[in-house]
Parts: C-alpha cells; structure tokens; sequence
C-alpha cells in the first residue's frame, strides 16, 4: 500500500491526474471497508457508505496538507462521512419501514471470520460507545481526538470509550 500512497502519487491525484486518483482509492478501499463495516450494524450498506467514503476522500483531496500520516487523514473522512451515512440511513428507515437489507456473499476465511466476530461484539454495543471504540482501536485516535470528532466533552468520550470496553470484555467472555 505504501508505494500506492506515495507522497508524488497523492500530489499527483490532488492536482487532478485521474490515474493516481484512482490507485490512491484502490490502496485506501480495503481499509475504508474495513472501518465502515466496524461502524455499521449488518452487512448491507457496508458497500454503498464506503463508497460514499471514496467520494468524499476524492472530493478531500485537495484539502490534504500533508502534516500527518495521509491514512490518518483518510480515517478521519471515513469517520465523519460514514456516521453522516448511518445518520441519514436511520432517518430513511423510520420513514419506510420496508427498506430490504442485501447481505454480501463473501466466502469464509479466517480473517473474515475474525472480522465477522468483531463485528458481531460491536453489533451489541450503544452506537456512542461503538463509534469511540471504533475511533479508538482501530483508527487509532486519542481520547482527545475521539472526542473532537464526536463534539463531546473529554470525560465523556472516555466514559464511552470505558464503558463499550467493558461491554465488549463482557460479550467476549459470555461467547467464550
């Protein structure tokens, strides 16, 4: 991934050349996927919001300055995209009830299925303590960064963060 993420690469897409934008969204998708299906309950939409994610990378792009990592960056679009998706997907359920789900047909791996099994753990959690452990454990962010993105006092986003770990350990040892 890191010679698909290359420094002239990113300048490359951020100046408009469709080629290096293209393999700078086909490094990052993996990962994009991998971040929304964590976010999301099921999945159904995992497809359409990671593809609302790529556009609102793409669209980003020129606002991408360089100071941190550009996978750090891309997170933090993922993040704020993504919960605006599963905002808007839960305003469009209460109004139609009869929305169809379309699960993916992956086949079983080990990985997938560790995957599955996380996201299964995060399935029971309230979405304010799944969006900080997500945040958290899997982009990386700090309490203070959590709590930045998700406009809550400090203390709080470390409560959720407290409270969805002890959640998850609980879960875990019930299945286990």
């Amino acid at each position: 991934m890191e010679e698909e993420l290359s420094r002239a690469r990113i300048e490359r897409a951020q100046a408009g050349d469709r080629e290096a934008a293209g393999e700078v969204l086909r490094a990052v998708l993996p990962r994009i996927r991998n971040l929304v299906r964590y976010f999301l309950r099921g999945d159904g939409e995992v497809d359409d919001v990671a593809q609302q994610c790529l556009i609102a990378v793409l669209r980003g792009l020129p606002s991408y300055r360089g100071e941190g990592a550009f996978v750090s960056w891309v997170d933090r679009v993922v993040a704020r995209r993504a919960f605006a998706e599963i905002d808007k997907m839960k305003r469009d359920r209460a109004r139609a009830s009869d929305v169809e789900v379309e699960l993916m047909a992956v086949g079983p791996s080990d990985e997938y299925l560790a995957r599955r099994r996380v996201a299964q753990l995060l399935d029971g959690l309230p979405e304010d303590q799944r969006r900080a452990v997500v945040l958290h454990h899997c982009v990386g962010m700090s309490v203070p960064e959590i709590a930045a993105l998700l406009e809550v006092p400090f203390d709080t986003a470390k409560s959720r963060l407290r409270l969805g770990m002890k959640k998850l350990r609980q879960s875990e040892e019930v299945t286990s």
